[in-house]
């Protein structure tokens, strides 16, 4: 058994987890002889920049810490991947230590479909843009060499489409969800009768609507005067602000009004994480 870690470059350089499982690497009783750490590094953390995010230059120099060897490899050279990944299979087995291979790559389409990369990372995205795709790229290459033809390529993609497509009509057919078995269940024992839990009293926390305004309209606001923002924020502004004299609330704030309130009563917030500058959470 050969065990194989997926990591993100912001979380391999950023989790507590990652540190700790390094160090229970080469415990007695705990070893797994040896894992493959393979980091898929978009050279940004969801929208942070590398040098907002740590202080050392790779994500990957966490894994020093064992004196694993850190292969760094260019991920739009497939065979060039194939080759570290087969020294890091083979230091593995011959060593029984971990190994890390950083996949040096980017993110085509930013973090999710609801995120858009030019607000915070224009430069980046205008770059990444220009760039020809790494199956086209690998294809055009192997095309050109003579080693597929055209043909042959296109029926593989073909033949992976059509995998894909008889799997979601599949998952179709499926029609009971056993959600249960997922589930825990809690505690016998642990609520009262009205489903209250036994001994907790919660302080009442509310506040006033007109706090709740106030607070609603700072955060669909600018701060400075004549600054010009991107149009989309400029929507989501527009939008929180609707919201705000429509007396709807989305999650983002709710947020925004909870820990306004608490400002408010001059206790200080302070947050931390890959995403506080531009408001994410």
């Amino acid at each position: 058994v050969m065990s194989i870690l997926l990591h993100g470059d912001a979380a391999f350089a950023g989790q507590g987890v990652v540190y700790e499982t390094f160090h229970l690497s080469d415990l007695p009783s705990y070893t797994t002889n040896g894992t493959i750490h393979v980091v898929v590094n978009n050279q940004i953390g969801f929208t942070t920049d590398p040098r907002m995010a740590r202080s050392s230059p790779y994500p990957t120099d966490v894994a020093r810490v064992v004196n694993a060897p850190i292969f760094h490899v260019n991920a739009d050279d497939p065979e060039a991947v194939m080759y570290v990944c087969n020294v890091a299979a083979e230091w593995r087995n011959t060593f029984n230590k971990d190994v890390v291979v950083d996949l040096v790559c980017y993110r085509r389409r930013g973090h999710n479909e609801m995120d858009e990369p030019m607000f915070t990372q224009p430069l980046m995205y205008k770059q990444i843009h220009k760039q020809v795709p790494v199956l086209k790229k690998y294809a055009d290459k192997l095309i050109a060499d003579g080693t597929v033809t055209l043909q042959e390529f296109e029926e593989e993609i073909a033949k992976y489409d059509r995998i894909c497509e008889e799997a979601y009509a599949r998952s179709k057919d499926n029609k009971i969800l056993h959600i249960k078995h997922w589930l825990d269940s809690p505690w016998p024992g642990f609520f009262n009768v009205d489903g209250e839990p036994k001994s907790m009293s919660c302080p009442p926390t509310g506040i006033s609507e007109d706090m709740l305004t106030h607070i609603g309209n700072v955060a669909s606001s600018v701060p400075v005067k004549d600054f010009k923002i991107h149009s989309g924020l400029s929507r989501i502004l527009k939008a929180r602000l609707e919201m705000t004299k429509n007396r709807v609330v989305d999650w983002a704030l709710a947020e925004y009004m909870a820990f306004g309130s608490v400002l408010k009563e001059g206790i200080h917030v302070r947050l931390s994480g890959q995403d506080v500058e531009r408001g994410t959470f």
